[in-house]
């Protein structure tokens, strides 16, 4: 990876709705090769997809909750918690960690009676999950702004 394939990362990630035409002349290139280096890009895997950042208060999911929860540590265990999150539309992020906690959530609701819901009804009847604990998110100090791409 170059100067100029780092050069579109940045700029796509900070707009992935750039034309072709206008990520070109951001970085220099004609149309055609800069079409062909985010194809490449694409096509590696370097580039994984496209999203719209959507408020989640519009969407009635406000609610952010942080959520380190406990499982056995078998991995029958661990793998059948980990399908069942996939079924759990709430759970935006998963992440399984070293040492304890095993693993961190985080959820997206309308409101606390909502997560309260969720808690009751789903975490903690997932299979092998042991211990749950939840951290309210106050504010959001930093947003999600993509990968640091060096120059």
């Amino acid at each position: 990876m170059d100067k100029i394939d780092r050069s579109i990362l940045r700029e796509l990630q900070e707009d992935g709705r750039l034309t072709n035409l206008d990520l070109a002349q951001r970085i220099g290139l004609s149309a055609s090769a800069c079409m062909r280096r985010v194809r490449q890009l694409e096509e590696s895997g370097v580039i994984q997809g496209y999203r719209a950042v959507i408020d989640p208060d519009a969407v009635g999911r406000g609610f952010e909750v942080l959520v380190s929860i406990e499982v056995r540590r078998d991995r029958e265990t661990v793998e059948a918690f980990e399908a069942a999150l996939q079924d759990i539309p709430d759970v935006i992020e998963a992440y399984r960690l070293f040492g304890s906690p095993g693993c961190l959530l985080r959820i997206a609701v309308a409101d606390l009676a909502a997560y309260e819901r969720l808690w009751i009804e789903r975490l903690t009847s997932l299979t092998g999950v042991t211990e749950v604990n939840s951290q309210i998110i106050m504010k959001r100090v930093k947003e999600p702004r993509g990968l640091p791409v060096e120059r």
